[in-house]
């Protein structure tokens, strides 16, 4: 790549934008059925993770680039041929998120840093999202996402064999993941993402280099946002912290363990022989 992921960046300061939506029970139960997570959060309150569902984007088909993202978006760097991927975040949680009410989210750039790593050079950008209802901070969230520009120029990668059975653990929780096409295929629809690796076998291998078709990482992420809650109910998200690792692959056996620590935890995606996918801290307080 003749120029530095730098000079697109530098300067680059697009405005707050605020939107809003309503968080449908629907919708949630979409992605409930997805998690088979049901009865994790009291009767009409959303989950913390689960809001990734909603304030979705649908792009015009002209406005796409051969990846199935768009062309161009609020918080989309000016760099030409992007190349995306969601390396992480955190979400502090200030108060329930009710379901079936209008919710306002107020979206604004934290940074922009250029990175070299051994795969080449890379942006990251972070966004902070601020989630309100009834005028009160109900959720503050971050999202980390790693830009390149066209294709690498490192040497093509190599994958460890693919893991076929659940990877034996004592940790405390412990949900093994499905990681069909069905479940990726419902995924990209409930988020509006036309992402080609994660329905596109051809173009996921034989144009970006991965072995197989590509987990979401925020499907991931919400495993292990929602493991807590699957073994009580009780455990409220006030604190959670992640960053994806490494990809997981349609078919992979894989589980979301966590090893609890009082009000805390050490949550984690993991695959045979002990390889973290992704990697996550919580805290939790217990509700009343």
């Amino acid at each position: 790549m003749g120029n530095s992921l730098e000079q697109y960046i530098t300067g680059w300061k697009p405005s707050a934008l605020v939107e809003t939506d309503v968080l449908t029970s629907e919708v949630s139960g979409w992605l409930a059925d997805l998690l088979a997570a049901d009865r994790v959060a009291p009767p009409g309150v959303l989950p913390p993770s689960w809001h990734w569902v909603y304030f979705t984007d649908w792009p015009h088909y002209e406005g796409l680039a051969a990846d199935g993202h768009p062309h161009a978006g609020h918080f989309q760097p000016p760099i030409p041929e992007r190349r995306r991927m969601w390396a992480g975040g955190s979400i502090t949680s200030h108060g329930d998120l009710i379901l079936d009410e209008e919710v306002e989210r107020t979206g604004t750039v934290l940074s922009a840093v250029p990175k070299s790593g051994r795969s080449g050079e890379m942006a990251l950008i972070s966004v902070q999202y601020e989630f309100r209802q009834r005028g009160e901070l109900r959720l503050t969230e971050v999202q980390n996402h790693v830009y390149r520009s066209g294709a690498d120029d490192a040497p093509a990668r190599t994958w460890p064999p693919r893991p076929q059975t659940p990877v034996e653990t004592d940790a405390g929780w412990r949900h093994d993941i499905a990681t069909d096409e069905i479940r990726l295929f419902r995924m990209s629809a409930i988020t509006g993402n036309s992402h080609r690796i994660h329905y596109d076998r051809r173009y996921a291998t034989e144009v970006e280099g991965y072995p197989d078709l590509v987990v979401h990482g925020p499907l991931l992420a919400q495993h292990l946002a929602t493991l807590a809650l699957r073994h009580d109910p009780s455990l409220r998200l006030e604190q959670f912290d992640y960053r994806v690792q490494a990809p997981v692959f349609v078919g992979d056996a894989v589980s979301a363990i966590g090893r609890p620590n009082g009000d805390s935890a050490e949550l984690q995606v993991i695959s045979a022989p002990d390889r973290v996918h992704v990697a996550a801290t919580a805290t939790y307080h217990r509700s009343s």
